[in-house]
């Protein structure tokens, strides 16, 4: 791997700008971060167009598309394949039929020195996940060895955890919390008696 330490947990994020295939419009786009300035922005890294685990990944991703935009976020999948790649992995995985998320192209590996993601040994990305806030503050990172697929449920939890203590300044989310699930309100006086808390 290069650079492991390259971000980390409250940086803030550059302008980042990425081609991108958008199997919807069947083109080729250029954005930037700032074009999802206003919601949560999952980028979710990937090995290759033409592996194993990942199709399987990103299948759970497009089924639950919908979801992860109901709460006010927007996924990118990211590999450095080119973006004329990711079109033929769509056509030609059935695991993939309709698929609906951008698929940026990293093929210079920019993004993933950025992120600390590249493999100096395959030069693809290897399987981790950031969520930044609307804001531009990283806030989630998760990382997984290569034969080991993602969990969406997981990731959409995380979304919606983040999106709680955003609106909520001051409560936290104990481990598995899901929306309308108790919280708790950090303070001195309920440590040690935090099973009282969540009775």
């Amino acid at each position: 791997m290069e650079n492991l330490t390259a971000l980390k947990l409250e940086d803030k994020i550059d302008v980042l700008s990425f081609d991108i295939y958008d199997p919807e419009s069947d083109s080729i786009l250029k954005k930037s971060i700032w074009d999802f300035a206003t919601k949560r922005l999952v980028l979710f890294f990937y090995p290759a167009d033409f592996t194993f685990v990942c199709p399987t990944e990103l299948k759970d991703l497009n089924k639950s598309y919908e979801d992860i935009k109901s709460a006010n976020a927007e996924i990118l999948v990211i590999s450095t394949d080119t973006v004329f790649s990711h079109k033929r992995r769509i056509e030609t995985e059935k695991l993939l039929e309709n698929f609906k998320i951008q698929m940026v192209s990293d093929r210079r590996g920019e993004l993933s020195r950025l992120f600390g993601v590249l493999s100096t040994e395959s030069w693809n990305s290897a399987r981790w996940t950031f969520i930044i806030s609307p804001d531009n503050i990283l806030k989630s990172i998760e990382i997984v060895t290569e034969p080991i697929g993602r969990s969406t449920n997981e990731l959409i939890r995380k979304i919606r955890a983040l999106e709680f203590v955003r609106s909520n300044p001051g409560e936290a989310c104990p481990a598995t919390w899901n929306v309308w699930w108790q919280t708790l309100k950090p303070s001195i006086k309920i440590a040690g008696h935090v099973w009282e808390e969540l009775e």
